[in-house]
């Protein structure tokens, strides 16, 4: 088996360099900080998937029994 370097990301959050391996359990984010941070985006709906609004109100209506 041979070493690798680890890749090298920035975190999401706050733009710091971090290391992408098994023993960083926060990958890619930096800190548990900047990881609830991104959470909170998320479920402020501050973070959005992109998508057709149009398209995908009409298959949520298909769903709804």
């Amino acid at each position: 088996m041979t070493a690798t370097t680890p890749r090298i990301v920035n975190c999401p959050t706050c733009g710091t360099t971090v290391k992408w391996t098994r023993a960083n359990e926060l990958r890619p984010f930096c800190s548990e900080r900047c990881k609830l941070l991104d959470l909170g985006a998320w479920a402020a709906a501050e973070h959005k998937i992109p998508g057709d609004p149009v398209h995908d109100d009409l298959l949520s209506g298909e769903l709804e029994d």
